[in-house]
Formats: C-alpha cells, sequence, structure tokens
C-alpha cells in the first residue's frame, strides 16, 4: 500500500506568516502550486495558503443580516466573523490570509486515506508533517500520478 512518503513532493516550496501577498502570489503562480505551507524560522508548520484564500480577496463583503427593533440594530451573526473576513480580504501579508493549523498527514499515512480528505473536504494541497516539521506535500497532480504509477 502507497503512503503520503511514497507520493509527497520532498522539495517543499514554503514561505513564512511575514511574506507580502503580492510575493506570496508570484511564488503560487511562477512554480504552478495551489498551495504553499507557511512555516516559521524553524520550519514549524503555521498555516497554509492557497489560491482560493487569495480569490478571496476579490469577493464583496457579505455584510451580516441584522434585525432593528425600536430603532436599535441587533446583529443576528457574529461581528467575529464579518471581522476574520474583512482582515482576509485586505490581507497584505500571508499571516492574514492563510488558514492556521491546516490539516495535515504524516509520511505513512495511507494514499486512500489523503484521497478521502481531498474529495471529502476539496482540499487541493496536504502538507506532511512529522514532529510538527514539513518533510513534503502531497497535491492533486501527486495523486494522479499513482493512476499511472501504482
Amino acid at each position: 500500500m502507497k503512503t503520503a512518503e511514497d507520493i509527497m513532493k520532498k522539495e517543499v516550496i514554503s514561505v513564512t506568516p511575514e511574506t507580502d501577498i503580492t510575493q506570496a502570489v508570484e511564488i503560487l503562480l511562477n512554480n504552478h502550486i495551489n498551495g504553499i505551507p507557511v512555516v516559521d524560522g524553524d520550519g514549524v508548520l503555521k498555516g497554509i495558503l492557497c489560491q482560493s484564500d487569495l480569490i478571496f480577496q476579490q469577493k464583496n463583503i457579505s455584510l451580516p443580516p441584522i434585525l432593528t427593533f425600536l430603532d436599535s440594530i441587533i446583529p443576528l451573526s457574529s461581528s467575529k466573523k464579518l471581522q476574520h473576513e474583512m482582515e482576509k480580504m485586505a490581507a497584505i501579508t500571508v499571516a492574514h490570509a492563510m488558514v492556521a493549523d491546516p490539516v495535515t498527514v504524516t509520511p505513512d499515512t495511507p494514499v486512500s486515506d489523503i484521497a478521502a480528505l481531498m474529495v471529502e473536504k476539496h482540499f487541493h494541497t496536504i502538507p506532511v508533517v512529522q514532529d510538527n516539521k514539513v518533510v513534503g506535500i502531497v497535491g492533486k497532480e501527486d495523486m494522479l500520478k499513482t493512476l499511472i504509477n501504482p
């Protein structure tokens, strides 16, 4: 049975939380990758930045529904969600746009489990972590290669 270690890319391109958003976009585009791990100076995984996180910046702000009652305005949803959306849309560094604490796998995770994560959770890029450090990355293309090289 194949595992993450058998199919992962071991030479991982990564960014730090302080990386400028435009630089991160250039890295994604120039390397034709969908996602990039965000690591600290010691290589510890802090998050992941995907193309979809950056596309999020282009969407309109969805104002929360409100109820007006006796000249009072009562929000019907969390203001934290609105604040998070606004921070993500205005991100100038990776830290503001990344997904913190992403789903990860270990080198011994079976390929079938990785496939299930990708299909069920709509993930395109999954970091491979050992001892909190990124040791590889598995993308959709890596999964597709298992179909022609079983």
